[in-house]
């Protein structure tokens, strides 16, 4: 009796496991490997374009984009503290920035 009840525990713990672990990556804004279908030196472009609609500042992070038929989309921190997402084209062209709408 006692080995089952300790093999439910298990298999209760093991599955709160994956329920938590799939809200932390959910809750984190980052959509897994889908939305990083780029080459590191097109993730460098594109944070190099952004920082340069921007004027500047730190880039969070990368992901692939299909909003307003932008390509990139690049989470900028501005010098004044302003988180954006800079939305890019295919050729790194400025399509729209848009105050992030985390946190």
């Amino acid at each position: 009796m006692r080995k089952r009840v300790y093999i439910g525990a298990a298999g209760l713990a093991a599955i709160a496991a994956v329920v938590a672990g799939g809200m932390a990556v959910a809750g984190s804004g980052d959509d897994g490997p889908a939305s990083h279908q780029f080459t590191q030196k097109q993730a460098d472009a594109a944070k190099q374009a952004a920082l340069a609609a921007t004027g500047g500042g730190t880039v969070n992070s990368v992901e692939s984009d299909g909003e307003n038929g932008a390509t990139y989309e690049v989470e900028v921190t501005k010098t004044n503290g302003d988180t954006v997402d800079v939305r890019l084209d295919e050729g790194y062209q400025l399509v729209v920035i848009e105050g992030d709408g985390e946190g």
